[in-house]
């Protein structure tokens, strides 16, 4: 990516575009939370924490389209208005500090990777990375430490894969598949792939 476009301004249809993942996300997140009780009825925290990767995704495949420093930030920053406005069993405090270590651990991620790097491999470390951090206040916020550390463990191993693959392979999936239509042309990995 030419330096010039790495830190360009983000574009009316770069906002757009995070809107409209936020929304969807915003309205995913309603039925995420039905499985989520359900799979917490059956298989407890470690069943619950295999979907964890699909509340992040909206944030990541915003990212890996737009391309450009601080993507996460606005991303993340319209899911949690979406979500807070659709309302949350998990409470508003939650939604905020869930976009605020997603953001964190994304822009650091990808700062590293000097915003040069949008293959699969890529996609899956920032969507792994981006867990850990969100786990450890959740286990403070929540209660966790109550399960023991055998079952914490497992969890957020558990956690980190659905990042991996639910959120970090699936982006690469969806922004590719969005890419073959023509519709991101006008965005950075239309233009990156016409390169």
């Amino acid at each position: 990516m030419k330096e010039s476009r790495m830190f360009a301004k983000f574009t009316t249809l770069d906002i757009v575009l995070m809107a409209m993942l936020a929304t969807l996300n915003g309205v995913m997140t309603v039925y995420l939370s039905l499985i989520n009780k359900t799979l917490n009825s059956l298989g407890g925290p470690i069943a619950t924490s295999a979907i964890v990767g699909l509340y992040m995704i909206y944030g990541l495949l915003a990212y890996y389209i737009i391309r450009k420093p601080g993507t996460a930030v606005i991303a993340y920053a319209f899911g949690a208005v979406v979500q807070s406005f659709m309302g949350s069993a998990y409470g508003i405090a939650s939604i905020i500090a869930a976009a605020v270590c997603y953001m964190i651990a994304a822009e650091l991620v990808f700062a590293l990777l000097r915003y040069r790097r949008w293959n699969a491999v890529s996609l899956m470390l920032v969507g792994g990375a981006m867990v850990p951090l969100w786990f450890i206040v959740a286990a403070n916020m929540f209660g966790y430490m109550h399960w023991g550390w055998k079952v914490l463990t497992i969890a957020l191993v558990v956690r980190i894969l659905s990042g991996i693959v639910l959120c970090g392979l699936l982006t690469k999936v969806l922004g590719d598949a969005l890419n073959r239509t023509g519709l991101l042309k006008r965005f950075e990995l239309g233009r990156a792939s016409r390169a």
